[in-house]
């Protein structure tokens, strides 16, 4: 049914088909007939950064940025969703064209550089949602705000999403907006995280409870600095960290249509690097924060990769988009089988 829906959907430009699949997916959830696109998936409890998650398969952020699908989504069958990134302020984004296909390659090129409707608005979508499921909201700063300034967006967005999360992504890897990505290292990342690590010590008194907080890194570091940054998330007491976001590299999409259009790659060329970001990780972290994979997760075997190289969770955008919901219930059988050997 969905390989139908694509074809259809893969006739209009891909910023109109985005938009059309996900107001399609709430009308679907409104209409009761959610369970004729996702599969079945028996309950795979497991706690992560302190959160009973009722299965391993999230969604990633920036699919459903201003939070406007959370229940049509969710009534797919995820075991959590991902809502933003959102910023401080709306902002329209980069101009388009912005969002491209590359089908030979089952990828996507993004520049879509944070478009959203701000923090306010994000807000009251989450709340007249009345969604009472596992939601994450992935927070970033504006593009005009300088990047020594970047701190003050950041922790505006954390105050206004931690009563409302069920844990908050701090994104310092998108390759769409300008300097963010120098903020994964040394100084700026370590005074950026003890800032937010205060303040969201300072919530968890006040709200009564605790949120954990993660941080989206790249899959373009070198080992050392993979490394770097673990010992600085453990230091600096961060609850999760989720492996990877787009990547700057070209050489698994060069010579195909689109190819080499600027912003973050996602989708299978990005499988292998994002495995082994993990790898990285979960030997340099020893189980002391759970990480989260994403990255090229198209079927089973991919999904069930991510598990076996030292994730907990996982989530998938680009392979949902290639695949449909029954991505969602082959993952999650796949993570089932390689969590018994």
């Amino acid at each position: 049914m969905y390989s139908v829906l694509r074809r259809l959907l893969f006739c209009l430009s891909p910023e109109r088909a985005h938009h059309f699949s996900l107001a399609l997916i709430s009308l679907i959830e409104a209409c009761g007939l959610s369970r004729l696109l996702a599969g079945s998936i028996p309950r795979q409890s497991r706690v992560v950064m302190g959160i009973e998650f009722p299965n391993p398969v999230g969604l990633a952020a920036g699919l459903d940025k201003d939070a406007k699908h959370i229940n049509g989504l969710a009534a797919l069958g995820f075991g959590f969703i991902e809502v933003g990134t959102v910023t401080p302020l709306a902002q329209p984004g980069n101009p388009q064209p912005r969002l491209f296909r590359l089908p030979e390659a089952e990828a996507i090129i993004n520049r879509m550089g944070f478009n959203n409707l701000g923090l306010a608005h994000l807000l009251e979508q989450v709340k007249a949602s009345g969604f009472n499921g596992i939601l994450g909201i992935n927070i970033g700063k504006n593009k005009d705000t300088p990047p020594e300034r970047a701190v003050d967006d950041y922790l505006i967005g954390l105050r206004g999403v931690y009563p409302h999360a069920s844990y908050i992504t701090v994104n310092l890897s998108s390759p769409n907006t300008p300097g963010l990505r120098d903020l994964q290292f040394g100084q700026p990342l370590i005074d950026l995280l003890a800032a937010l690590k205060k303040e969201q010590l300072l919530l968890a008194e006040s709200h009564g409870k605790y949120v954990p907080m993660a941080v989206k890194i790249a899959p373009d570091m070198a080992e050392d600095d993979i490394r770097n940054v673990a010992e600085v998330f453990v230091e600096q007491g961060i609850d999760g960290v989720i492996a990877t976001n787009t990547t700057i590299a070209r050489d698994a999409v060069a010579g195909l249509p689109h190819g080499a259009e600027v912003g973050g790659l996602s989708g299978a060329p990005v499988r292998d690097s994002s495995t082994q970001v993990i790898r990285i990780l979960a030997d340099a972290l020893h189980g002391r924060l759970p990480i989260i994979g994403v990255g090229g997760i198209s079927d089973g075997a991919s999904a069930a990769e991510k598990i076996a190289a030292g994730a907990s969770l996982v989530q998938v955008y680009t392979g949902f988009i290639y695949r449909g919901p029954a991505l969602i219930a082959e993952a999650a059988a796949a993570i089932a089988v390689v969590e018994t050997v």
